[in-house]
C-alpha cells in the first residue's frame, strides 16, 4: 500500500483535478511507478516517486496533454527498472510507449568512450523530439526538477549539470517559448556557478521590489489608467496592468554584458498591459507614447514580426515620473498564455488527433539532420546555434520571414535557403540595393540572391559567413575541389611517366591500384596530394624494365635525371641551382619534380611541413645554359662594376641582369642574375671575382 508525503499528495490532487477525465490512467501510472521505484531513494534520501511526481506536476501546470502526464510520471521506469517499452505499451498505449521510449538514455549500450555516449545521447533525445516535440516538453521538466534538488549532488556533479543546461536546455525552453520554464533554469543555473552574484542579485531585487511596486502604483499606473480610460469613455476595454520583474540571471547577463553596477540599473522596473485583440495593442502603445517620453531605439513589434517561439508582443520603455525608465509590454490575453507556457498553451495534441509537429519545428529535424560528430562538445555547439536567441528576421522576394542569427551576412542567407543557391550565389540585392557578400544583414531587410552556374565557393567565402550550416557546406566544396584537382593532376603526372617509362598507361594504373590497393580515382588522388611519391612509383617499374630516361641507381630514395628538360621535371625559380649543386627535388602538382638548392629557404619549409612531398635527386650536368643568381660586396671605386663583369665573361658567364647599390660605408652590393654551364665554370668566376682589388665576398644568392 503507497504512503504519500503531503507534497506528493498535493500534487497528485493537483493533477487528478487538471485531468479528471483520465481519473483512472493517471491512477494506474501512479500505482505502477510505487511499485516499480519501490526501496529506490534519490540522493535526498526522498522516495524515488517524488521525482516523477514532480515532473507531471510541472507538466501539468503548463498545460500539456495528458499522455504528456503519464509519460512524466513513467519516464524513468524502462531506464531504471526492469520494465520494458512493450510493457510500457501494453498498459498505458502507443503514445505513452513512443514518449518514454523517446526520453529513455542509451547507456545500455557500449560506446568507445563517454563522449560519444553523452553525444549520442543527446542526437537521440533531438531526434525523438523531432519527431514529437512532448519528448523534449517531458525532457525540459525533468531537468527542471533536477535543477531544483541539485543541492545533494557533489559539487563537480552541481558545475556539469548546470553547464548542459544552460548549453541545451535553457536555449530549447526559449525556442518552444515556455518562458516559466527556460526563467528558473537560468536562474537556477546561475546559483549553483555563480552563488555569490546570484544571492547578491537576489537580495538587490528584494529590497526594490517594495519599492518599486509602491513608485508604479503611485506615480506610473494611475497615469495609464486615467489616459485608457478617458480615451475609450464609455467603452472600457477589457484589460489588465500587471507588474512585471527581470529574472535575476537576465540581470546578471545585463551587468556584465555593458560592465554595469547593480546600482546603475534603471530598466528595472516594468509592467506589462494585457488586452482583448490586437488593435487594442497598438492603441494602448499610442497612449502609453502620448503621456509618456519614449527611450530612442527602445520600441519592437513582435506582433507584426513574431519570434520563431512565436512570443508577440510589443516592447517599449519610456521615461516616468521623477525621470525613471518603466519597460513596458503590450500583448492579448492569448500572447500571454502562450508567452508563459510556449508550446503547451495551443497544445495540437488531443485523444485521437494526428501527432504531426506544426511546420514551425521543422528546425529540429534540421538540427538532426546536420549533426554528424560524434563529439558532444561539437555537437553541443552545432545545438546551440541552432537554438540562437540573437536573431535577426529577414525577408525573402516572395514574403517569407527567415531568421537567422545575428551577425549573419547574405551569404548565409544564401546557404540558409539552399545549398546550390549558396554554392552559385554571385550577389544579392538588399532592400533594392546590390550589397556585397559581406553584408550583415538587419531585421525587416528584404534579400534577394542573384546565382550564377559559373559562380563557385572560395577560400575566402570562410571569412565571410557565421553559420555552421554555410561553413560546412563551403568546407565539403572546397575539399570534392581540391580531389577533383588532385585526381586530375594525379592521372596527368602518371600518364606523363608512362610515356617516359615506356609503360603501357592502362597497365601502369593497374598494377599501381593492386600494389597500393586503391581503386582509380583514389590513386590519381594520392598522387596528385603528394602521398605516393614520384620516386616510389619509378623504383616499382625499374624493376621490371630498364627505363630510357629516369633510371633508378640503386640508391635509397635517390633519382637520377638525365634529361631535366622533359616535363616532368623543372628547376625552381627561387633558387636557381645548377648541376653539380646539392639538390633535393619537391613534387609540385603542376610542375613534377621541382629541384631546389639545399640551402633553399623554400625547401626547408618543405622539409619540415611536407616531407612526403620531397625526394632526393642525383642530377647530372647537360650540354645547355642554366641561370643562377649571384652576390658581389667590394669597396666602390671607378671601374669596378666592369671589372666583375670582365671576370665573368672570362668564364663563359653570360650577364643577364645587374644592379650595384652603394652604402654609407661605401660598399658597393652588386646582384647578377647569370647564364652559365656548369659549376665548374662558375667556380672558376669565383676565383676570377675574389682575386680583383677590393672585392671582399662573392657568394650564390638563394631565395
Amino acid at each position: 500500500m503507497k504512503t504519500l508525503d503531503k507534497t506528493n499528495e498535493k500534487h497528485i490532487e493537483n493533477i487528478l483535478n487538471k485531468y479528471k477525465e483520465h481519473e483512472d490512467v493517471i491512477n494506474k501510472a501512479i500505482d505502477f511507478i510505487y511499485q516499480k521505484h519501490e526501496n529506490q531513494t534519490r540522493k535526498s534520501g526522498e522516495p524515488y516517486v517524488s521525482h516523477p511526481i514532480a515532473v507531471a506536476s510541472i507538466l501539468s501546470s503548463i498545460g500539456m496533454d495528458y499522455y504528456s502526464v503519464v509519460a512524466g510520471l513513467l519516464h524513468d521506469v524502462v531506464e531504471d527498472t526492469d520494465t520494458t517499452v512493450d510493457e510500457i505499451k501494453r498498459e498505458f498505449g502507443e503514445q505513452v510507449a513512443s514518449l518514454v521510449d523517446g526520453l529513455t538514455k542509451i547507456d545500455k549500450y557500449k560506446f568507445s568512450s563517454k563522449e560519444q555516449a553523452k553525444a549520442e545521447n543527446y542526437r537521440k533525445m533531438l531526434f525523438a523530439m523531432s519527431k514529437d516535440v512532448r519528448v523534449i516538453v517531458i525532457k525540459l521538466a525533468d531537468r527542471l526538477h533536477n535543477m531544483r534538488t541539485l543541492d545533494y549532488m557533489p559539487r563537480h556533479k552541481q558545475l556539469e549539470i548546470a553547464k548542459e543546461t544552460i548549453d541545451i536546455y535553457a536555449p530549447i525552453a526559449h525556442r518552444l517559448g515556455i518562458w516559466s520554464i527556460k526563467k528558473e533554469l537560468e536562474d537556477l543555473y546561475l546559483k549553483y556557478t555563480h552563488p555569490e552574484e546570484y544571492e547578491k542579485i537576489k537580495a538587490f531585487i528584494q529590497n526594490i521590489s517594495k519599492e518599486s511596486e509602491v513608485y508604479l502604483k503611485k506615480y506610473f499606473i494611475p497615469k495609464i489608467v486615467e489616459a485608457i480610460n478617458g480615451f475609450f469613455k464609455d467603452k472600457k476595454p477589457n484589460y489588465t496592468i500587471q507588474y512585471r520583474q527581470k529574472h535575476i540571471y537576465s540581470i546578471y547577463q545585463k551587468i556584465r554584458r555593458k560592465n554595469l553596477k547593480l546600482e546603475d540599473l534603471q530598466d528595472i522596473l516594468g509592467i506589462r498591459i494585457i488586452v482583448e485583440d490586437v488593435a487594442e495593442c497598438y492603441t494602448i502603445l499610442g497612449i502609453v507614447h502620448s503621456i509618456f517620453r519614449p527611450i530612442p531605439g527602445s520600441f519592437d513589434d513582435y506582433i507584426s514580426l513574431p519570434k520563431p517561439n512565436m512570443y508577440q508582443s510589443l516592447h517599449t520603455a519610456v521615461e516616468g515620473p521623477k525621470k525613471r525608465v518603466v519597460e513596458v509590454q503590450i500583448r492579448t490575453y492569448e500572447m500571454h498564455e502562450r508567452a508563459e507556457k510556449g508550446i503547451a498553451a495551443h497544445w495540437a495534441y488531443k485523444e485521437n488527433s494526428s501527432t504531426k509537429d506544426n511546420s514551425i519545428f521543422a528546425w529540429l529535424r534540421d538540427v538532426v539532420n546536420s549533426i554528424k560528430t560524434k563529439n558532444a562538445d561539437e555537437l553541443i555547439e552545432a545545438v546551440k546555434e541552432e537554438l540562437f536567441e540573437d536573431e535577426v528576421f529577414v525577408f525573402t522576394p516572395k514574403d517569407d520571414v527567415i531568421v537567422l542569427p545575428k551577425g549573419a551576412t547574405v551569404l548565409d542567407f544564401a546557404y540558409y535557403i539552399h545549398t546550390d543557391i549558396g554554392n552559385h550565389c554571385q550577389r544579392a540585392i538588399v532592400n533594392n540595393k546590390i550589397v556585397p557578400l559581406s553584408y550583415t544583414l538587419q531585421s525587416g531587410d528584404r534579400v534577394e540572391i542573384i546565382t550564377n552556374p559559373s559562380q563557385s565557393p572560395k577560400i575566402e567565402w570562410l571569412k565571410i559567413v557565421t553559420t555552421k550550416k554555410a561553413k560546412t557546406r563551403i568546407r565539403l566544396f572546397l575539399k570534392a575541389k581540391e580531389k577533383e584537382l588532385a585526381v586530375e593532376e594525379g592521372q596527368k603526372t602518371l600518364l606523363k611517366l608512362s610515356e617516359k617509362l615506356s609503360v603501357s598507361f592502362e597497365d601502369m594504373v593497374k598494377k599501381l591500384t593492386s600494389h597500393f590497393d586503391l581503386n582509380e580515382q583514389e590513386l590519381f588522388a594520392n598522387v596528385g596530394f603528394g602521398k605516393i611519391p614520384i620516386n616510389r612509383v619509378i623504383k616499382l617499374f625499374s624493376k621490371e624494365k630498364e627505363q630510357k630516361h629516369i633510371k633508378d641507381e640503386g640508391k635509397e630514395g635517390s633519382l637520377k635525371l638525365e634529361n631535366v628538360s622533359n616535363v616532368l621535371f623543372s628547376v625552381a625559380k627561387c633558387c636557381m641551382p645548377i648541376p653539380g649543386d646539392p639538390v633535393m627535388g619537391v613534387i609540385s602538382k603542376n610542375a613534377g619534380i621541382v629541384i631546389h638548392h639545399e640551402k633553399c629557404p623554400n625547401l626547408q619549409y618543405a622539409i619540415r611541413n611536407i616531407p612526403q612531398k620531397v625526394v632526393k635527386i642525383d642530377w647530372k650536368n647537360q650540354d645547355k645554359l642554366y641561370t643562377t643568381r649571384v652576390r658581389v660586396l667590394a669597396s666602390d671605386r671607378p671601374g669596378i662594376l666592369s671589372e666583375v663583369s670582365s671576370a665573368f665573361a672570362k668564364s663563359n658567364i653570360n650577364i643577364i641582369e645587374a644592379s650595384t647599390k652603394t652604402n654609407n660605408l661605401n660598399i658597393a652590393n652588386m646582384d647578377f642574375k647569370i647564364q652559365v654551364k656548369t659549376i665548374k665554370d662558375l667556380n672558376k668566376s669565383f676565383d676570377e671575382i675574389k682575386s680583383i682589388k677590393g672585392v671582399e665576398t662573392v657568394k650564390r644568392v638563394f631565395g
